[in-house]
């Protein structure tokens, strides 16, 4: 169940489908250990059989939050061309769908993380974050507070119709700061 900070997200009218897809997976958790979740596996099967290309995958101890970035943007169309090429890299998803000069619900967000980076879907923001819906947040999908001046690139779907609700949303800023996405 999400936070009740975010509860107002189950009853917009208009909600993109990547964010109604993300929300679905929310509470999905990485196995800690030897062994994996089945859940977190098969979305990288599901990719392959689709046809996007997910390579160097096997394990929930290796960094998911481009797998479900992957995950949903297929699931929004059901297309593996909206699967970006090395989608296991999360700076690979600021080449994905169009610039969004304004974040709004639903876009992806791409973080700098040290050399490497995060991928997240734009739930609604502070005066200091952008709070994301993402995969290996705290070895879970969940929504956390990244800082804005941690944005790289900020990515909307290629809709036909913008749906009404993407628009960018405040909210009070509650919880910790994501400071490295694991």
């Amino acid at each position: 169940m999400i936070p009740i900070q975010y509860h107002w997200l189950l009853n917009l009218k208009g909600t993109p489908n990547t964010l109604k897809l993300a929300l679905k997976e929310y509470g999905v958790k990485e196995v800690v250990g030897k062994g994996s979740n089945r859940t977190i596996i098969t979305w990288c099967d599901e990719l392959n059989l689709a046809g996007a290309k997910i390579e160097g995958f096997g394990d929930d101890d290796i960094p998911w939050c481009g797998l479900f970035a992957a995950i949903i943007a297929y699931r929004r169309l059901g297309h593996a061309s909206e699967v970006v090429k090395e989608p296991l890299w999360a700076r690979s998803w600021a080449k994905y769908g169009v610039k969004s000069t304004t974040p709004g619900l639903g876009d992806i967000l791409v973080f700098e993380r040290g050399n490497g980076g995060h991928v997240g879907f734009y739930v609604a923001e502070d005066s200091t974050a952008y709070h994301v819906i993402g995969g290996n947040q705290s070895d879970q999908v969940s929504i956390a507070r990244v800082l804005k001046s941690r944005l790289l690139a900020a990515r909307r779907p290629p809709y036909i119709t913008v749906p009404r609700a993407v628009k960018p949303y405040r909210v009070a800023a509650q919880g910790a700061l994501s400071a490295n996405e694991t």
